[in-house]
């Protein structure tokens, strides 16, 4: 099975911004453990902060790739755009936060995303993208 995972803004900091609540491992170190659990299967990777090029990669993965785990950071909250590719494409996409976002500010207690993702996956630190892969290869 081949699957992307996809980080939106400000995703590339983590181990670094904010360690009290994303932790202090960076995503490379976790990305290396989680394709070392799952070898029969390939994980790419990509990251952006900027919105259209999240788009186009969601766009390019389409039927390249059997499931998408997307993490969209901050635009999950914002992006029509975003939720409009999702819609867009047949390949699944599982959301993922690496915080309990429904614990948090208020603002980030709504997912645009969410009702056209096959699954959200919230609040287990980077377990979160584990979980969303053990979907897609169950």
């Amino acid at each position: 099975m081949n699957i992307l995972i996809i980080n939106g803004a400000n995703l590339n900091l983590l181990g670094v911004r904010q360690p009290e609540i994303y932790g202090r491992e960076s995503f490379e170190d976790y990305l290396g453990a989680l394709r070392a659990r799952y070898p029969e299967h390939t994980i790419d990777y990509y990251q952006s902060n900027i919105e259209g090029e999240l788009v186009d990669a969601l766009q390019r993965a389409d039927s390249k790739y059997d499931g998408i785990v997307l993490n969209a950071g901050g635009y999950t909250h914002t992006s029509v755009v975003l939720r409009d590719a999702i819609s867009a494409i047949a390949t699944p996409v599982v959301e993922v936060h690496i915080s309990q976002i429904l614990a948090r500010e208020e603002f980030r207690h709504i997912s645009l995303i969410a009702p056209v993702a096959a699954g959200t996956i919230t609040g287990f630190g980077m377990d979160s993208y584990r979980l969303a892969v053990e979907y897609l290869v169950g």
